[in-house]
C-alpha cells in the first residue's frame, strides 16, 4: 500500500483551553459526520495521559500509544475501527509519563505517524486541554485550527489565552471557532462576538465561527449508549449542525504546497519539538 507521507491528508486538531468544554465530543462526531459523507478519516486522541475516546465509545483496547513508544508493537497494531468506519488512534489514560515524553519520544511518536500505512483523507487530532508543549506542538503543525469555546468567562479567557500563545510565540494566526452548548445561534454569535473584541484588540490574528453547536440532550444519551450522537440520533440537533460542519470541512483546501501531505505536519511536529525557541509566557 502506498506510504501515507505521499498523498495529501488535511490534517485539522481540535483544542480547547481548558476542560469540559466537550472538545473530544465535538472531535469525535465531526470525525464520523465526515466518514458518513464517504471520506477516510483518522481520529488521534492525542490527550496522551487522559484518553477518553476508547472510554466514550466502549472500546476495549488491548494496547495503545505505550506501547508504542516502548516499541513493542506499531502504531498501525493498536489502531480501532469506531462508528462508520472512523479508523482511531488509542492513547493511554492514568500513565504520568505519557505527559513527561522525552524530546526524542515526541520525535519517535511523530515519525510512527509517518510511516503510517492507512489510506486517509483527514486526520482530526484532538489534544489534551490546556497549553503543554505537546498541545501547542499539534496546534502549530496543523493545516487547521478549531478552538472549541464554551459561553462562560473561564471558556473563553482560557481560549483567548491559548490563541495568545500560538499567535505571539509561534505563529500561528487563523483559529476556526466552534460554539458548543449554546441555548441558540443568537447565543453563539454573542460569544464569538465577545471573543473577536478581545482578539482585535490585542493579537494579529483572524477568528472564523464555523459552526455554534446547541445544547441537546440527545448527546448525553450518545455517550451513554457508548457512541456519538450522529450514529444514534442522526436527525437530533447537534446532529444535523455537524453533519454541516463536515461538509463545510470538506471544502477547506488541502495546501498544494507540502503543507497538504501528513508528511509535512510530521516535519513540523519534530522540527517544533526541537527547536525549542518558543514558550507560553
Amino acid at each position: 500500500m502506498e506510504n501515507v507521507r505521499n498523498r495529501r491528508v488535511k490534517v485539522i486538531t481540535v483544542t480547547g483551553g481548558k476542560g469540559g468544554v466537550g472538545k473530544s465530543s465535538v472531535s469525535l462526531n465531526l470525525a464520523v459526520a465526515l466518514c458518513q459523507l464517504g471520506r477516510k478519516v483518522m481520529l488521534f486522541d492525542a490527550d496522551l495521559g487522559l484518553a477518553n475516546i476508547d472510554v466514550m465509545l466502549g472500546l476495549k483496547v488491548k494496547r495503545n500509544l505505550g506501547d508504542v513508544l516502548a516499541g513493542t508493537c506499531s502504531l498501525d497494531e493498536i489502531i480501532q475501527t469506531g462508528p462508520s468506519g472512523l479508523r482511531i488512534v488509542p492513547a493511554s489514560s492514568g500513565l504520568k509519563k505519557m505527559v513527561e515524553l522525552s524530546v526524542e519520544q515526541h520525535a519517535g511518536l511523530i515519525r510512527a505517524f509517518s510511516e503510517l500505512k492507512e489510506d486517509i483523507d483527514f486526520l482530526i487530532v484532538d489534544t489534551a486541554a490546556g497549553i503543554s508543549d505537546m498541545v501547542l506542538s499539534f496546534c502549530r503543525a496543523a493545516q487547521d485550527v478549531i478552538m472549541v469555546v464554551c459561553n462562560e468567562p473561564t471558556s473563553v479567557a482560557d481560549a483567548y489565552a491559548e490563541m495568545k500563545v500560538l499567535s505571539n510565540d509561534y505563529g500561528v494566526k487563523r483559529f476556526k471557532i466552534i460554539g458548543n452548548q449554546m441555548h441558540s445561534l443568537d447565543e453563539g454569535k454573542m460569544m464569538f462576538q465577545k471573543l473577536l473584541m478581545v482578539t482585535d484588540r490585542f493579537l494579529d490574528v483572524t477568528l472564523e465561527l464555523v459552526a455554534c453547536i446547541p445544547i441537546d440532550p440527545n448527546l448525553r444519551k450518545a455517550i451513554r449508549q457508548r457512541s456519538c450522537v450522529v450514529e444514534v440520533y442522526p436527525t437530533s440537533p447537534a446532529s444535523r449542525i455537524f453533519k454541516v460542519l463536515a461538509s463545510r470541512v470538506t471544502q477547506w483546501p488541502v495546501p498544494e504546497i507540502p503543507g497538504g501531505h501528513l508528511q509535512f505536519f510530521v516535519e513540523n511536529l519534530v522540527r517544533h519539538e526541537h527547536d525549542g525557541d518558543g514558550k507560553a509566557e
